[in-house]
């Protein structure tokens, strides 16, 4: 049995249902690469392909496809893979077996109490035919932090209950095993940051609502996108005054620009009146095309050798097996069902 370390590992991740949008560079992928560059952390970045077959298992053909878009995006924004391990979750037999193991700790009553299980369920319309792969992700997502040791992960505030259901775990298997399993702290965005309101106003960015701007759009998409973006309603003619608070485009300016004199500049005009909603879209599509175009060069770059991304995806889950089997071998140990060793 091995004692804990002192070392920061951090184990992260993303559903492969779709590309991803810019909603997720802000609330996660930046922040990884900026981890991962720190040099304070061993990074594990998992593609939660088991996880989203739960409530997608009668379309796998869109996690197949969705798997490499991932990678695609991972590897555009920054991540390294001789920095960080870029792992698939279903090829890593240790997190079934720890998932089984676990799920004998949590009762139904507790997953039933789940804040982000319940808001999940009612978000998808599933009523009483829940899938029990679904229900029970947050024991999934346990055995995925835990398999690694890791001592941090990074979420947004929605799923903290997920991460204290993991610690709930640590601490009964700890309790009743003897101290194995490393209990992990979120690590989350600054307040007001780490997540971005959907072009069409909406609280969220949302592939199923469609109201997103991926990593991959090209240039003449991105401008559309922008130019069709929610501004202020009230905002009828160009010397009426404009409302910056819930302006969309505002938003994304305060969150994309590196000019905050000409933004503050920009927001006086509007709010004084005479200033046009297509002049600060046209601003804010010069600032996201600055900021999405080497994004989406890298990412063209790779997707030329899209054998060469599996391989990626293959190294590091080979990798990412030996450290999750070592754990599975201190949890069965510690319940003493190796018998045969």
């Amino acid at each position: 049995m091995s004692k804990m370390s002192n070392k920061k590992i951090i184990l992260t991740g993303d559903r492969p249902t779709g590309k991803l949008h810019i909603g997720h560079y802000v609330g996660s992928l930046q922040n990884r690469v900026k981890l991962q560059n720190s040099g304070e952390y061993e990074s594990y970045i998992m593609i939660a392909d088991q996880q989203a077959l739960t409530d997608n298992a009668r379309d796998p053909e869109k996690i197949r496809n969705s798997l490499i878009q991932v990678a695609l995006d991972y590897l555009a924004v920054g991540i390294d893979p001789a920095k960080s391990t870029i792992l698939v979750q279903s090829q890593i037999p240790a997190l079934s077996e720890l998932t089984m193991h676990y799920l004998n700790l949590v009762s139904v009553s507790r997953l039933e109490r789940n804040p982000t299980v319940k808001t999940e369920i009612k978000q998808k319309k599933f009523g009483q035919s829940v899938p029990a792969g679904f229900f029970i992700y947050p024991v999934s997502q346990a055995a995925d932090i835990t398999a690694f040791k890791a001592t941090t992960v990074p979420v947004g505030e929605d799923q903290e209950p997920m991460l204290e259901q993991t610690r709930e775990i640590v601490r009964s298997f700890n309790n009743i095993y003897g101290d194995v399993l490393v209990e992990p702290e979120g690590y989350f965005p600054p307040e007001g940051e780490g997540r971005i309101p959907g072009l069409d106003g909406n609280a969220k960015m949302s592939k199923s609502l469609g109201n997103a701007i991926y990593l991959s759009d090209d240039a003449d998409t991105i401008q559309k996108k922008v130019m069709s973006m929610y501004t202020d309603p009230t905002h009828i003619h160009v010397e009426d005054p404009g409302h910056v608070e819930g302006n969309t485009v505002f938003t994304y300016l305060d969150i994309f620009g590196e000019d905050t004199e000409k933004i503050a500049d920009l927001k006086a005009q509007y709010q004084h009146g005479g200033l046009g909603d297509v002049k600060i879209k046209r601003y804010l599509n010069d600032v996201l095309q600055a900021k999405l175009e080497p994004i989406r060069t890298r990412r063209e770059q790779y997707a030329q050798d899209i054998p060469g991304v599996y391989q990626i995806l293959k190294d590091g889950s080979e990798k990412a097996n030996k450290v999750a089997n070592q754990t599975l071998t201190e949890v069965t140990n510690a319940i003493g069902i190796n018998y045969f060793d």
